[in-house]
């Protein structure tokens, strides 16, 4: 009854991933339009539901697993040491949209 033969195993492994990342790291992308989220949701989908059926189950979940070593050297290194934020909180605010170019009024609104 149960089998994990076909491309919607690699969709659930894909939709469990996004669905964590968005919980515990959500606060990351505040301020990313709704509309590049789900357009990244849906590309990373798509290559790993075309790399399953090109290459194999292997080659896919490689892929998608490759994409821990980017982040961790982001949060874990880049972000603290040479900007100066928290790479889990994304602490202080002001520096870390400083750093993705975002709106900082919001912050002089909040002194006000």
């Amino acid at each position: 009854m149960w089998t994990t033969e076909s491309l919607w195993f690699e969709i659930a492994i894909v939709s469990i991933v996004y669905a964590l990342g968005n919980i515990l790291m959500g606060h990351f992308e505040e301020r990313t339009p709704k509309i590049r989220r789900v357009g990244k949701y849906f590309l990373t989908l798509l290559m790993v539901c075309g790399f399953s059926a090109l290459f194999g189950r292997i080659v896919s979940m490689i892929f998608l697993a490759s994409f821990i070593f980017p982040a961790l050297y982001i949060h874990a290194y880049y972000l603290p040491k040479k900007k100066g934020i928290n790479g889990w909180t994304g602490e202080p605010k002001r520096k870390y949209y400083e750093f993705r170019k975002w709106d900082k009024d919001i912050f002089s609104k909040e002194s006000d």
